[in-house]
């Protein structure tokens, strides 16, 4: 029988001292984020801690790339627990959900998204409609909770710390108000298509969402198989927190990363889909978030609102 080859010599990610039984959660305060954080200064952007019996890899910038882009198949699952279990209906929502758990009937689901978009708007306006053809099932209610939860959320989260750094920053404020009063009428509104023009206001969002983001640690993933990365020997069941407040604030990546300068934005192709993996508040990969483009658009439409109503 061959050895398993992690089992003959293994290299594990640096990590720093644990206690029996509860292993590193003591040194886990109210802000994990600035925990974690305050942990890598001294262990390395990449790092296995220990919560109890369960080994925790926290990633960096670099780390993460390789996690959800390299071996995005590896680290596509949730890990599960009883509380998750309950409030998904079974891991039926869209964010918790295993990769390939159950077939789909292609014919079923593109009848259902068509039906569902024909009742939406049948019933819109109608708060706590049922559906009552019978097509709706619990996955799906979990889907339209999770687009619910996740789109106001994020909005409102990002809008207050919007509006909290403009009013700290009231030279950056009045650009965006000749911004946004130079292309829009109150009278007539704000359309989409005048949304990306707004080049300043957009530089604004990625920057707060770069100090703020919603979600300071993503939503951990778990490795399903042994893998390595960047030459550190990570085994399967291994959970991974992506720590998107210290990529965003890290001085690696970064100039001046604790100054709120949205004009670090203006003329740069770093966006936040995905594919800059400086910048990632809405996660990558198989699990990215699949609303980006809808909240975005919504976060805009009412910092534009907001400008309308109280910075005239």
């Amino acid at each position: 029988m061959v050895p398993h080859p992690f089992k003959q010599q293994k290299h594990s990610p640096p990590s720093p001292p644990k206690l029996p039984i509860i292993g590193n959660l003591h040194q886990i305060g109210l802000q994990p984020h600035r925990s974690l954080r305050a942990i890598a200064q001294h262990h390395g952007p990449l790092m296995l801690l220990h919560f109890c019996s369960e080994p925790t890899l926290v990633s960096s910038a670099n780390a993460a790339q390789e996690i959800v882009k390299t071996h995005d198949l590896i680290f596509v699952n949730r890990p599960k627990s009883s509380m998750f279990e309950k409030l998904s209906y079974n891991y039926k929502d869209v964010s918790l959900a295993p990769c390939g758990n159950e077939v789909v009937g292609l014919s079923e689901v593109v009848k259902g998204a068509g039906d569902d978009a024909w009742m939406r708007e049948g019933l819109r306006g109608v708060a706590g409609s049922e559906r009552t053809n019978g097509c709706m099932t619990g996955g799906s209610d979990a889907g339209m909770r999770d687009a619910f939860v996740g789109g106001t959320d994020t909005t409102y989260s990002v809008l207050e710390w919007a509006m909290a750094e403009l009013l700290r920053h009231p030279r950056m404020m009045k650009k965006v108000q000749n911004e946004v009063r130079g292309i829009t009428s109150q009278k007539k509104g704000t359309t989409e298509d005048q949304l990306e023009e707004l080049q300043y206001l957009d530089a604004v969002t990625k920057e707060t969402l770069r100090l703020h983001p919603i979600s300071p640690l993503l939503l951990p993933r778990e490795s399903n198989r042994d893998v390595q990365i960047q030459g550190y020997d990570i085994v399967v069941g291994t959970r991974v927190l992506i720590n998107a407040c210290a990529i965003g604030r890290d001085p690696g990546l970064w100039d001046n990363p604790e100054e709120y300068q949205p004009e670090r934005f203006l003329n740069s192709t770093i966006n936040f889909k995905g594919h800059d993996f400086q910048l990632i508040p809405f996660g990558a990969g198989r699990r990215g978030c699949p609303g980006i483009c809808f909240a975005i658009t919504t976060i805009k439409f009412s910092l534009v609102g907001q400008e309308e109503r109280i910075w005239t």
